[in-house]
Formats: C-alpha cells, structure tokens, sequence
C-alpha cells in the first residue's frame, strides 16, 4: 500500500472529510453567522424591510436604552429562564428515575410523557388555549366542579398571571425532552454503585444523593445550559398563545423584536433588538458555564 503521504491530495484524509465538511459549513455560517454582524449593519439605519435604508448611527441604540419594553421584555425572559430551569430539571429528573426500569408499565408511559415534546408548538398553543379558555376552559371548568370559584380567572388575559400560564405551557412541552436527556445520563451509570451502596445499607434516597446526582451533574450543567438559552430566545409558545400581551404583560425579547421588524416595519430597530438579544446571550451562557464548571472542577478536587 502506499504511504498517506504518496497519495494525491484529492485522495488523502483530511481533504476527503473537509469536502464533506464544506456544505454543512456552508449553511452554518449562511444562516447562523453571518446573520449576526449582518444585523449590527442593519441596526445602524432606520429602514421600513423594503424601501431605502437611511443611516442614523447609534440612534435605535439610545432609543433602546429608554425603551421601557424593552426592560420589561428582558425581565419577563429572565422570569421564564429561573422558573424553566427550578421546574423543567427537576421534573424531568423526576420522571427519567420514574421510568429508567424494565417495568411493564414504563414502556407505555415513555410514549405518552414524550407526546409534548413531537407535537408543534402551535398545536400545543391552541390546545392550551383551550385549557384556558375563560368559559368552557379545561382549568376553570375543573375548579368549579369542586366549588373553587374564587380561584377562577381569565389564564391569558390577567396582567399579573398570563406570564406564569404560558410558562406553565411552556413547561409542559419541554420537561419531555429533560426526561429523555437524564434517562440516557442514567443508562452509563454503572448498577454496580449501587448494588455495592445497599450492601453498604445505604437506602435509595441516599444513594440518589450520593451516587446518582453527582454522576449526573455534567448532564444537569449542559440541561440547565440549554434551558437558559433556549428561554432567552423563546419564541413559540408566547407568540402562539398571548402574543406578549396584554399590554406586554407576557412580552419577550423575540415576540417584541418580531412586532418591531414585521408590524411595526422597523426593521433597523428590531435588528437593534436582536442583537441585544444575542449579546445577552451569550454575556449570561458563558457566565453561567464558566460559573458551573469551576464548582463542577472543585468539587471533583475535593
């Protein structure tokens, strides 16, 4: 056989996998690069999508800083962020131990726990909707059938609460898919931990402490990672169901940035806010990674 270095180029290694490379890159830096200084460019301009673009400078920039939407969009994303991550990890941990066995009775409920999860987000946004419709909703029907007519309310059209009810929608979908990502974290570890720990006399709460959650910590830090960006730029759900309102009662980043580009056709400022949105993005993804490896490093050190 020839040695690698007498091949002809088009036949060695390395080039062979950088042509299959090459159209995945491609794409990566069509759809997910170059978007991002593309979208700096546009923020620099008051431009309606169509016609001339007039260039402004810094102005959508000062214009933002002011925007009282904006902020409240930004808190409402962090509110979605805390409550994805205390309520989707430990739901989906919950259920990955529930059904990580070879029970006759975990095969169905697999199926119908990842249900959520296959179905689009506008199916489950007018399922929702109709759970929480303020009449012949699922919710309120319930509660006054057992005499809770006090709790009734309007789910999507309260102020105080229509954030929290599209959460709880938006926690629905997604626990499935936490479920699926701890389940195959639990299949690597080995049974022979925890054979030896009930020799030992531990008891299964303490061997999930002990054994289980430490060994599932990288799989948790990357889940919470995930959750975080993901709720940064959550889209689907709000859009579908309140639509960030009322009066921007539910607004998120990408729902307000949506308004502005294509209601409003302010498309320099809702480039604006996309970039912001990006910033902060990866500003709190990196904080966030850097912040859990180092407490994931000391405590393999001790």
């Amino acid at each position: 056989m020839k040695k690698l270095e007498q091949l002809p180029w088009y036949r060695r290694e390395n080039f062979v996998i950088s042509l299959f490379l090459i159209p995945a890159a491609f794409f990566f830096v069509l759809y997910i690069v170059a978007p991002i200084p593309i979208s700096f460019y546009y923020s620099l301009f008051r431009w309606d999508g169509i016609g001339q673009k007039i260039f402004i400078g810094f102005q959508n920039w000062s214009e933002l800083m002011r925007d009282p939407v904006f902020f409240r969009a930004l808190k409402n994303n962090f509110i979605l962020v805390v409550v994805s991550i205390i309520v989707q990890l430990p739901f989906g941990i919950g259920l990955a131990l529930l059904l990580n066995g070879g029970r006759w009775w975990t095969k169905p409920l697999k199926t119908i726990y990842v249900l959520p999860y296959l179905m689009s987000s506008v199916a489950i946004g007018m399922l929702w909707r109709y759970v929480y419709e303020p009449t012949f909703g699922l919710v309120n029907m319930f509660l006054e059938a057992i005499g809770k007519y006090h709790w009734i309310q309007d789910w999507l059209g309260d102020p105080k609460i229509v954030l929290y009810s599209v959460i709880n929608a938006i926690n629905w979908q997604f626990i499935p898919f936490y479920m699926i990502l701890f389940m195959a974290a639990m299949t690597a570890i080995p049974e022979e931990l925890y054979e030896a720990a009930k020799i030992d006399g531990a008891s299964p709460w303490k061997s999930f402490w002990t054994i289980t959650i430490p060994l599932l910590m990288p799989t948790i830090t990357n889940a919470a990672t995930l959750s975080l960006v993901g709720s940064l730029k959550y889209f689907d759900l709000i859009h579908v169901l309140s639509g960030g309102g009322p009066s921007h009662a539910s607004e998120l980043l990408a729902t307000y940035m949506y308004k502005r580009s294509f209601h409003h056709f302010r498309m320099g400022y809702g480039s604006t806010i996309a970039v912001a949105l990006f910033t902060i993005g990866v500003v709190v993804s990196s904080i966030f990674m850097r912040s859990a490896r180092r407490k994931e490093y000391e405590g393999s050190a001790l």
